[in-house]
């Protein structure tokens, strides 16, 4: 696996590249605009290609930008909808800018018009977005909801009725959050649950629709449905948890991105993220920090999401993203 972190551009874009650089990363995800916001500054031409450049260095790092908070392509409301159709199709313009591989996006919720109506809206989003993008180069990677309020896509099925509809496997894909996963009641801290979720990917989106990972460890224990995240092996999963999944050699080249707590030490956390990860490349297994649990019940919980809006556990605690220049 490709590890790396999301890595904010406070500092500029080329900077973003330089400070991932710095602490390992082999892939880095970046907003490209602040994500409280609908619409950012333009992105200037010269420092999109400059941050082209700095990132073909060898070795070259996987890129991908992770869209703003605010959209909702699965809207009942047919202001916000338009609203957010709009803001992604500019996400898109933005990345396709930058030359990055994947856009990554939550897929949205239904606020109360019911999950088969909700993936059918992100379905017509999505196929409105890749029209008006048809020589696009950037694939859009839906991420995996923690199953909190009316979030959708929570289950792979979810996933794959969405994959399903728009049926566009080359410009479509996935990115799977571990903490996500494990809130949703998905257990990866044994080699059979690991196995059980392979099984579970083969016979739903399919191995290759999974275009990228957020590594991340949880904070609420297995089936809570709250998107709450962990430095890697001080959560619920541990750090045994990541063990067979970071070595899987069928994600040998997937980027995988963390979106751990940040503290007044930056991203000396990110680096010791990565460490205890790669130390799982040439260790054996670790022993488990918690028995496996019981799934909780999965009726989501009906609190409401704090992250939403609320930068992201993998954003640097630095003010907030100023003009790209």
């Amino acid at each position: 696996m490709r590890l790396g972190a999301h890595i904010g551009t406070a500092d500029g874009l080329v900077e973003a590249v330089r400070q991932g650089r710095a602490i390992g990363c082999a892939s880095i995800q970046i907003f490209s605009k602040s994500p409280q916001m609908w619409a950012g500054p333009p992105i200037q031409p010269d420092a999109a290609t400059a941050f082209r450049e700095a990132v073909r260095v060898e070795p070259r790092l996987a890129t991908a930008v992770h869209h703003g908070y605010l959209i909702n392509l699965g809207s009942p409301k047919a202001f916000m909808l338009r609203r957010s159709r709009t803001a992604f199709r500019d996400e898109i313009g933005r990345a396709e800018l930058l030359g990055v591989e994947g856009l990554i996006f939550h897929p949205g919720a239904h606020l109360g018009s019911g999950a088969a109506t909700g993936l059918r809206v992100i379905a017509e989003s999505l196929r409105g977005a890749l029209e008006a993008y048809p020589e696009g180069q950037v694939r859009l990677l839906l991420e995996n909801a923690a199953g909190q309020g009316t979030a959708l896509c929570s289950t792979l099925e979810e996933l794959q009725t969405v994959l399903g509809e728009v049926d566009r496997p080359d410009r479509l894909g996935v990115t799977l959050d571990t903490c996500h996963l494990f809130a949703a009641g998905v257990d990866l801290r044994t080699e059979g649950g690991y196995g059980t979720l392979c099984d579970r990917i083969d016979g739903t989106i399919g191995r290759s629709s999974v275009r990228a990972f957020h590594l991340n460890d949880a904070k609420a224990e297995l089936g809570s449905h709250l998107d709450r995240h962990e430095n890697i092996g001080k959560g619920q999963i541990g750090l045994a948890g990541f063990y067979s999944l970071v070595r899987d050699p069928r994600w040998t080249t997937t980027p995988g991105f963390l979106e751990t707590p940040l503290d007044d030490r930056g991203y000396a956390r990110y680096a010791e993220d990565l460490v205890a990860l790669r130390s799982l490349l040439t260790g054996e297994r670790p022993a488990p920090s918690l028995p496996p649990a019981a799934p909780a019940p999965t009726t989501p919980s009906s609190r409401p999401s704090r992250k939403r809006r609320a930068a992201p556990r993998g954003a640097p605690p630095s003010p907030a993203v100023r003009t790209l220049k």
